[in-house]
């Protein structure tokens, strides 16, 4: 089933972008523990469309309904399941595009692969409309994680070609990545930030779109998670992390810049640190962005995840008339984002946490004893 991930923890999407509702399945989470729906809500809002003047228009307040598996605030093992009812849908915006399909869409893809049969109004279940109840599963387990020590942030990297402050990849700036979630536009360097602002308000005044790069940074994760070859933590947040819509690159640590090293320049030596007790490894460099042969070695897992321009743009674009069988010009309608990346941010943050989470259940570190009760 396409919509459908998971080794441990399964979770199951459902929903198109302007039917009744988008909604997800979360199966396996452990029982117990204490879930913080206002701190879930919080999270969502970051994703959430029409608050700034750089997402789309459309209006939609993305209050999970939770139908299962919480009670008094605790998972109860069993699955838990949210919907998320679609409120501000143009449908009419969208008549054409049987017929005309929009480059960079899955207009036609969707069409071939479901014989006609897929709703086309919004894209359907192909829209980032999905990442809505994404976004609440993976608040969800980045609650969980914390418990267990793991703590996922991210920021802006870059955004048409204009580059956030760069990170030491070996100490990160943990104090100010925590920052980041909490400002209206997410990046480290607020001057470099409003750089990116007034490039994606050209893009929009001119009728197109720009695309950029998100930083993700994983602090805590135990060396030893993961598994060789296709389980390894590469493959598997790959796996994940190219579903989202726009996606298009993924690298780690130090990424193609690796790739014109030498071994001896890019090889992350490790060190004893510490005495005693507290004596530990910790590698001197983090060009391998903290995983080896597909598992967490304990440093600072680090990837960069690349979006793609948002397709769906205002200027007339090159296109094929279905009904006809000629080829034609199309202008795209409706409300859409002259750039995805910053709403993009939590959606890739929900996924590694989703992809964590799982892999440390499956690992058998997980600490089922840590739930949360103690801070009720």
């Amino acid at each position: 089933m396409s919509s459908f991930w998971g080794q441990y923890l399964h979770l199951s999407l459902f929903g198109e972008s302007h039917g009744d509702g988008i909604g997800a399945v979360l199966d396996n989470l452990p029982p117990g523990q204490l879930i913080d729906t206002d701190e879930v809500k919080a999270f969502m809002r970051r994703r959430a469309p029409g608050q700034t003047p750089w997402s789309t228009a459309r209006k939609e307040s993305d209050l999970p309904q939770i139908l299962s598996g919480l009670y008094r605030d605790h998972t109860t093992g069993t699955p838990l399941s949210a919907v998320i009812r679609n409120q501000d849908t143009h449908s009419q915006d969208y008549s054409n595009l049987e017929l005309v399909p929009r480059p960079g869409h899955a207009d036609l893809t969707g069409s071939v692969r479901y014989r006609g049969a897929n709703d086309p109004r919004g894209g359907g279940h192909f829209s980032g409309r999905i990442t809505a109840p994404l976004c609440f599963a993976g608040a969800v387990c980045k609650q969980i994680l914390a418990r267990q020590g793991i703590e996922i942030t991210g920021h802006v990297k870059e955004i048409a070609g204009i580059q956030d402050r760069e990170i030491d990849l070996a100490r990160p700036p943990v104090a100010e990545l925590r920052t980041v979630a909490g400002k209206a536009f997410p990046v480290l360097d607020d001057a470099r930030g409003q750089e990116m602002i007034d490039a994606v308000e050209a893009a929009r005044m001119a009728q197109d779109s720009v695309g950029g790069i998100i930083e993700l940074v994983f602090w805590g994760l135990p060396a030893g998670i993961g598994d060789p070859m296709f389980g390894g933590l590469e493959p598997r947040l790959a796996s994940f992390l190219y579903a989202i819509p726009a996606v298009k690159a993924l690298t780690f640590g130090s990424g193609f810049d690796a790739m014109r090293r030498r071994g001896s320049e890019n090889n992350d030596s490790p060190q004893f640190l510490g005495e005693g007790d507290t004596l530990h490894i910790r590698n001197k460099t983090n060009h391998g962005g903290g995983i080896d042969g597909g598992i967490s070695n304990g440093m600072p897992v680090i990837l960069q995840v690349g979006i793609k321009p948002t397709s769906s743009v205002s200027l007339p674009q090159d296109s094929i008339d279905l009904s006809t069988g000629e080829n034609t010009r199309l202008v795209v309608k409706g409300r859409h984002d002259p750039c995805i990346v910053p709403r993009a941010l939590p959606v890739c943050e929900a996924g590694a946490a989703i992809v964590l989470l799982d892999s440390l259940l499956t690992s058998g570190l997980f600490d089922f004893d840590k739930t949360g009760r103690d801070s009720e």
